[in-house]
């Protein structure tokens, strides 16, 4: 076979991920924390880049809107309507530059996260001024903020009063450190002994007095100490509620037979001694809580319609106002002189402007998906959680023209605010479960609704189990297994029928 030299010409299709694609798949799973975050980043970093006025309409995506800006970054599309007159299904999208096939991508990606929140309104009025003085000289008592009390520093107080000795107060100080939000340190203290080279004696009597602190049970490595340190200052530890605190598996458990044989006490005063156990507190240290919970901000709202449909609208508030500054682009274009700042010119420009195409694309996006999830969905807005479908992410891709990596990426860390509450839009995507009778499938999420519609509905008399559960869900038309039930009782953390039979029938409520 001869060897021979010739010249051919092939045409291929190739998929080139640039860096400005990658970052702007990225986009489409950050959340508005982290999307604000993002963009507060580029906005110190790109002259060209401005917040536009609260004032100014976003509905100016791509559009002059003055002499000086161009390209606000807003979706002109941040309304849609849905109603079960349209069509089947809306007419194929355009091409979406995002819509990337991601070969490998694990629909359960972790989010980028929590971003810190903004720099609250206003901050700039103090620049340049003394503290609790405006320019005007007028005094102002708003400046001086009031700061909450921590848990570390409220004992931090009391040991500077109860311990005197150096020594002792370097050891409270570090078991003080090591207190969580709730009030407990962790179970093993022979490892804070080996590191301050003190003897355990002297740890344990150190602890002994920051367990006397308040809050009462403050300290406590354990929940049964906790409750213990409680009781002793009350002066109610006495032997019987000692052998109870001891016991708290046997009372979780609803075991009451067993707690009276323990604890020596008729029934009568294991109900006393139950209901004092109810008074105390399991997490004392949350009174002192200083974690910052963020509220969710939903992404997308959901309205009904008088005709029956709905309305999916944009939060127009978790959409980022940046605009591009082209008069002062024009203006720097002209002073600049060398390569470099030339360069450095055409970068921010083309930066800017594929970040307000980037946050623009992202907004229509989430637009389209949860307008697909609506009218996917539309049984469970109009009657409740048992009307759930059972819904995948392929469904949604193909009814929009999509892949399923970009609706996974859109669905993660965004939140829909409907009539019945606000949901994470994976909520939505729930796994089918066979009709008993060979008809439509039910939603694993609907059941889950029945199991528990069930069980808060049963009498102390007729405790259901899960064989009886199965039962009555195959009556219904729902083809479920029993180790199913139990799982997703499980999950909803209602107890077993055994249990539920001892608290219901006990004269005590639930611990």
């Amino acid at each position: 076979m001869a060897l021979t030299q010739r010249l051919e010409i092939r045409q291929s299709h190739a998929l080139v991920m640039t860096p400005q694609l990658m970052q702007a798949i990225k986009l489409l799973q950050l959340s508005n924390l982290d999307l604000a975050s993002y963009v507060d980043t580029e906005l110190e970093r790109n002259p060209l880049l401005e917040r536009t006025g609260d004032g100014e309409s976003q509905a100016a995506a791509g559009k002059e809107t003055g002499p000086e800006r161009d390209g606000a970054a807003a979706a002109d599309t941040g309304v849609a309507d849905w109603s079960p007159n349209d069509s089947e299904r809306s007419p194929t999208p355009a091409e979406d530059p995002l819509d990337t096939p991601d070969q490998g991508f694990d629909e359960a990606d972790a989010a980028a996260p929590r971003a810190a929140a903004e720099m609250p309104p206003g901050y700039s009025e103090w620049a340049g001024t003394g503290a609790g003085r405006r320019e005007d000289g007028d005094y102002n008592l708003e400046a001086f903020v009031s700061i909450e009390a921590t848990l570390a520093d409220h004992l931090a107080e009391q040991l500077a009063l109860a311990v005197g000795d150096p020594a002792r107060r370097m050891i409270g100080q570090y078991l003080i450190d090591m207190v969580d939000e709730a009030g407990y340190l962790p179970g093993d203290l022979a490892p804070v002994a080996e590191k301050l080279g003190a003897p355990a004696a002297e740890i344990d009597a150190v602890l002994a007095i920051l367990q006397a602190f308040d809050p009462p049970g403050v300290c406590a490595r354990n929940l049964n100490e906790c409750l213990a340190i409680q009781l002793k200052e009350r002066d109610r530890f006495d032997p019987a509620m000692q052998a109870l605190v001891g016991h708290l598996e046997l009372l979780a458990k609803r075991d009451l037979a067993a707690l009276r044989r323990i604890c020596g006490v008729s029934e009568e005063d294991l109900t006393d001694m139950i209901a004092e156990i109810r008074q105390l507190n399991p997490k004392p240290g949350l009174a002192f809580g200083t974690t910052l919970v963020q509220p969710i901000v939903p992404d997308v709202f959901v309205r009904p319609r008088p005709d029956g449909g709905f309305v999916v609208e944009l939060n127009s508030d978790t959409l980022p106002k940046v605009l591009v500054n082209q008069s002062y682009y024009a203006d720097v274009a002209k002073t600049a002189k060398s390569d470099k700042d030339k360069t450095y010119l055409a970068d921010c420009l083309q930066t800017a402007t594929w970040l307000i195409r980037a946050l623009d694309q992202r907004a229509k996006t989430i637009l389209k998906v949860a307008t697909e999830i609506v009218r996917q969905q539309d049984a469970f807005f109009a009657n409740g959680v048992q009307h759930l479908r059972p819904l995948n992410l392929k469904t949604i891709a193909d009814a929009i023209g999509m892949h399923e990596s970009t609706v996974s990426r859109v669905t993660a860390n965004k939140y829909m605010a409907t009539s019945r509450g606000i949901f994470e839009l994976k909520y939505f995507f729930t796994s089918a479960i066979a009709a008993a009778d060979g008809g439509e499938a039910h939603s694993a999420e609907a059941v889950r609704h029945r199991i528990k519609q069930l069980i808060d509905a049963e009498s102390a008399q007729d405790v259901l189990s899960d064989d009886t559960i199965v039962e009555k869900l195959r009556e219904a038309g729902i083809d479920i297994a029993r180790r199913t039930v139990a799982k997703y009782r499980e999950a909803m953390r209602i107890p077993s029928s055994v249990q539920r039979r001892r608290e219901k029938q006990s004269p005590v409520g639930a611990v």
